[in-house]
């Protein structure tokens, strides 16, 4: 957006936005601006500084202790550093609930059955919204050949899943990650991974409904 676009919308002059822009970029916002085009927000991350009520640095801190948990390797770390910066940035009264919660996530020490295929390459696949031919092991130790389409990782309550729209069944599918045997990455399947999201969940909505 342009800084006269942007000042019109705020209410304030563009000398304004020019001092609140520099003050933000200052404070590690990644705002790009060129003569022409404006100001870009880049992807990436900023925090500022939170005003959290009691309850909602609760939901905040049991979400992301509950990832710390029963997520992979590079979740868990991520959300060990999540709940520092939050820490670092949570108003002194939001402090206590952080150091003395009220909800905790449930004993851990427990594992997920292991996987063969790393998560890393199917995280990588739904990322790129690239294709996956699979061999997939059911229950009955029965192999199966199969190309499907990613679209996200679940993690159920024993269980780490792929979900993922099948190409031999044409419907959605999840498949458990511990029975994936191999997984070797094709390339891009058709239409947007965010589309594919909205049909699963709305797929999802309409069984729930049914039951």
């Amino acid at each position: 957006m342009t800084a006269a676009a942007l000042a019109a919308e705020l209410g304030v002059s563009e000398r304004t936005l020019y001092r609140d822009i520099a003050e933000l970029s200052a404070q590690g916002a990644p705002i790009a601006g060129e003569a022409g085009v404006g100001y870009v927000l880049r992807p990436g991350l900023f925090l500022p500084p939170l005003m959290l009520s009691g309850d909602e640095t609760e939901a905040i801190v049991l979400g992301l202790r509950y990832v710390d948990q029963r997520g992979d390797d590079i979740l868990s770390h991520a959300a060990r550093e999540a709940l520092a910066k939050v820490g670092a940035v949570l108003s002194p009264a939001a402090q206590e609930a952080l150091r003395n919660p009220v909800a905790l996530p449930g004993p851990g020490g427990w594992g997920f059955p292991a996987n063969i295929v790393d998560l890393n390459l199917l995280r990588a696949a739904i990322k790129a919204q690239a294709k996956l031919a699979i061999v997939y092991e059911n229950a009955d130790a029965v192999r199966t050949e199969r190309i499907v389409w990613p679209i996200a990782l679940g993690f159920a309550s024993e269980a780490r899943v792929l979900i993922a729209w099948c190409e031999m069944r044409q419907a959605f599918r999840t498949f458990r990650t511990d029975r994936i045997a191999a997984a070797d990455r094709r390339g891009r399947y058709p239409g947007r991974r965010a589309a594919l999201l909205d049909a699963w969940r709305a797929k999802a909505l309409s069984k729930r409904a049914a039951s």
